[in-house]
Parts: C-alpha cells; sequence; structure tokens
C-alpha cells in the first residue's frame, strides 16, 4: 500500500483516522482472539481495528514529524490496541532519533509515565528493549529490579525484556537476576518472556552463562520457561536439561 509522507507537523488525530482507514474488521477478529481478549484472558476487553505491525510501521513512516507529545496523545488517548502500539513506535523513534541525552531522558520519562498503557505482551516486546533497555545500558538498573516484584504483569514483562538491549550488547547478568526472581511467577507469559531472554544469553553472550544457570535452577524452572531456555541446544542436551525436573 502507498502512502503519502507528510513534510509538516501532523496530529494524533490524523494518525488515528489514518490507522481507522486502514483497519480489517476480518483481521480484527483474529487479532481480537490471537491476543486473548474473552472474559478472564490476560488482554480482556482490549479492541482491535485489525491492522499489521509492519502497516503500522509504515505509518509511523508516513507522519515521521509526530512530536512527541501528539504521540503521547495518540497513547493516551486510545480505544484500540493498534493506536497504543502505534504510539510505542512513535516513541521508539523519537528515542532513536533524539539529537542530545535531555531529548532522550524526555521520552523515557513519558515511557515511564504511561505504563498502564503498555498493557499487552506485543507493545511491551516492541517498547521495552528500545527505549528502556537502551536508556539503561550505562545507568543504574535498580528501577529494572523493582518492576521485577510488581503485581502488574506487564511491569514485570517490561524488566525482562528491557534486558534484551544489554544482551545485544554482550551482557547478561541482570537477565540472569532477574530470570531467578522469575522462577515462581505465576503467568506463563513471564515463564515465555524469562525463557527466551535466557536463550538469547546463550546465543548471543555465552552457553557458559546459559548452562551455569541451568544447573543452578533448572530442576525447579516452570516447563514452559526451561523448554525456551533450551531451544537452540542439541536434542541431547536438551534431553538432559529436561530430565533433570525429574530428577
Amino acid at each position: 500500500m502507498r502512502l503519502t509522507t507528510y513534510s509538516r507537523i501532523t496530529t494524533a488525530a490524523e494518525v488515528r483516522t489514518a490507522l481507522a482507514a486502514l483497519g480489517s474488521p476480518r483481521k480484527a477478529g483474529e487479532l481480537a482472539r490471537f491476543f486473548k481478549t474473552a472474559p478472564g484472558q490476560y488482554g480482556e476487553g482490549d479492541h482491535f481495528l485489525g491492522l499489521t505491525v509492519p502497516l503500522q510501521r509504515q505509518l509511523v513512516a508516513q507522519f515521521k514529524n509526530l512530536p512527541l507529545e501528539q504521540a503521547v496523545r495518540l497513547l493516551k488517548h486510545n480505544r484500540f490496541h493498534e493506536e497504543r502500539l502505534t504510539a510505542l513506535l512513535f516513541l521508539v523513534r523519537h528515542f532513536q532519533q533524539a539529537p542530545t541525552e535531555a531529548a532522550r531522558k524526555q521520552v523515557v520519562a513519558a515511557y515511564l509515565a504511561n505504563l498502564k498503557w503498555v498493557n499487552n505482551w506485543d507493545l511491551v516486546d516492541l517498547s521495552a528493549p528500545h527505549i528502556l533497555g537502551a536508556w539503561l545500558i550505562n545507568r543504574d538498573r535498580s528501577l529494572l529490579y523493582k518492576m521485577v516484584t510488581s503485581r502488574v504483569l506487564w511491569q514485570r514483562r517490561i524488566a525482562i525484556l528491557a534486558t534484551f538491549h544489554f544482551i545485544y550488547h554482550g551482557q547478561s547478568h541482570d537477565t540472569l537476576a532477574l530470570a531467578e526472581q522469575l522462577l515462581d511467577d505465576q503467568e506463563d507469559l513471564m515463564h515465555k518472556a524469562a525463557g527466551w531472554m535466557l536463550r538469547e544469553v546463550g546465543k548471543r553472550v555465552s552457553l557458559t552463562d546459559l548452562r551455569g544457570f541451568l544447573k543452578k535452577h533448572a530442576p525447579r524452572m516452570p516447563r514452559t520457561m526451561l523448554r525456551y531456555a533450551i531451544e537452540r541446544l542439541s536434542e541431547a542436551e536438551r534431553q538432559k536439561w529436561m530430565a533433570a525436573q525429574f530428577a
């Protein structure tokens, strides 16, 4: 789909109108089921327009001059999941293109002030590493250790997903420490997130670090977390770690 790129300053209302125009009722229904929006599920009550992530990224490029305050407005005053995700993609763009530390700090402050809207796994995964993780790469990370104890599922996921940025820079300590704190988490979405980050430690940083974590914790790791963590290991080694849960 060919989209017009605006050179002038644009508004949240224009982005919202563009999102609505590109929505698909059929796709919206599929997304509602995929993101578990039925009563009692983690996405209960969420509503969708029916847009793919690549299309939302195109809209971010189209409305590239949307000011930060308008992106925050789109995030806060929303009816639909895609409005929140598109707003977060704008925040990522603002952070990555910010010319100064002060400008980046402003984006981080806006992100942290509006965490209530970062309330599904895709919203977390597409924003936390690129904003909070990138901000903390050379800073004190105690905020993540506070967030990982939150009663709010999505804040715990933000804490562990933020470390993806550290992993890309060859650092595993915080991922391992936070994953350890999540061993007793009751949410399967957290088991998947922690296992995924552990797998990435083994892939991008150190198999020794991953194996050290498994040696210490495999017997008590949630089954899903363990399966995700060992996904890239050999069949024989996967069987070894799975058997450790029954030793």
